[in-house]
């Protein structure tokens, strides 16, 4: 004999036409929070795209640091290109990696970075930590596979990154190099004047229609493992 289990009863929920237009649901922007702004909200920018997205930030290791931290816990597989690996240990360690391509995250020398199979449900962003001059990535953005190049001042390629990236990050640089990503990015000039006395942790991030300063605040085990905000290295 088959016994059928009887659920509990509930009142079934049914809305009006005019009950429906008024429901909403809470909807804000998406992303990974880069810091707070002026006014102290999140400031809050997305990374994963079905195109193409690249991000360039003239700045210092412990902020590509933070954002790749906060980018893993987004559910992004991240894949460090670098010349010095060494630096990138504590946090592959801490965020669990050395899982190859499907890890959370995996270090490779420059060039070595494989093709990494990015999805819609499996966003990945590919840091390049390459020095001064990073040659053309072996891997570039694609789908739902954002790159992102630290540069830790100007140099002779910071132009070519500028024209492709979708979304540039700057941080503390001298009054010359501030004139010069004035220029470049069409900044104001209060915005060229701030750059050389930025605080540590604090990024000027630019978009095609947007300029944001945002500062870090590192969480307290965000600074147990990466340690204090700094600019240089």
């Amino acid at each position: 004999m088959t016994l059928r289990l009887r659920g509990p009863r509930l009142t079934r929920h049914v809305l009006s036409s005019e009950q429906l237009d008024a429901l909403s649901l809470p909807i804000g922007d998406d992303g990974v929070a880069v810091g707070v702004d002026a006014r102290g909200g999140p400031a809050v920018m997305g990374f994963h795209h079905p195109r193409p997205f690249e991000v360039l930030l003239i700045g210092g290791l412990w902020t590509a640091q933070v954002l790749a931290l906060r980018l893993a816990a987004t559910g992004a597989r991240i894949a460090v290109e670098t010349g010095r690996p060494q630096v990138w240990t504590t946090l592959l360690h801490a965020v669990g990696g050395e899982g190859g391509v499907r890890g959370a995250m995996a270090v490779y020398d420059v060039g070595r970075v494989p093709a990494l199979g990015a999805t819609v449900g499996s966003p990945v962003v590919v840091i390049r930590d390459c020095g001064m001059k990073p040659p053309r990535g072996r891997v570039s953005s694609a789908p739902w596979q954002s790159v992102l190049t630290l540069l830790p001042y100007l140099s002779p390629v910071a132009p070519r990154l500028l024209r492709s990236a979708a979304l540039t990050g700057v941080q503390r640089v001298s009054p010359q190099e501030a004139r010069q990503l004035g220029r470049m990015l069409t900044l104001s000039d209060p915005e060229v004047q701030a750059l050389p006395s930025l605080g540590d942790g604090v990024t000027l991030w630019c978009a095609p229609k947007d300029r944001q300063f945002a500062k870090i605040q590192p969480t307290d085990a965000e600074t147990g493992l990466l340690g204090v905000a700094r600019r240089l290295d």
